[in-house]
């Protein structure tokens, strides 16, 4: 009985969560056709632009992304020459990440939030709005009959 009687609240709040889906693809789009990288890309351009000489597995930390995820994207970025990798003097074992010109200007050129509009918005949040969806979210979670509990580090593109 407690299912149909939400049927119609559960239903309003697929189609926020399909809008709130969609509006993140819209802005990858626009990020894609402007500046010729992905959202993902260009966040982690902006993280450098923020923080240039971070390490890839402070970067992957920084975009809550598998480090193997961060590698494959830093090689990319690197043969399109928007970032360099520089060895430190001290520790040669030690890569850091800076943004070459061509990724300055990209990161300047680019829609906003670089970040993407849903990172951008859920830290707009107040602290206890944030905690509260968390909380919704985890009981949401456990609900589901079927996890796919790697894709909390995946970038949205690609879900």
């Amino acid at each position: 009985m407690r299912r149909s009687a939400n049927r119609d609240l559960a239903l309003q709040v697929l189609g926020k969560f399909r809008e709130v889906f969609r509006a993140a693809k819209l802005h990858f789009g626009s990020v894609h056709k402007s500046v010729g990288v992905s959202g993902a890309q260009l966040w982690a351009l902006s993280e450098l632009y923020e923080q240039p000489g971070l390490r890839v597995s402070e970067l992957a930390a920084r975009l809550s992304l598998r480090q193997s995820t961060v590698s494959n994207m830093i090689d990319q970025l690197s043969r399109a020459k928007h970032l360099k990798r520089e060895r430190g003097d001290a520790d040669q074992r030690v890569v850091r990440l800076y943004l070459t010109a061509s990724g300055q200007k990209l990161v300047l050129k680019a829609p906003k939030p670089a970040r993407g509009v849903l990172p951008d918005a859920l830290e707009s949040l107040a602290a206890s709005d944030l905690k509260s969806l968390d909380l919704h979210l985890a009981a949401l979670l456990n609900a589901m009959k079927i996890r796919a509990p790697d894709a909390s580090k995946t970038h949205l593109e690609q879900i």
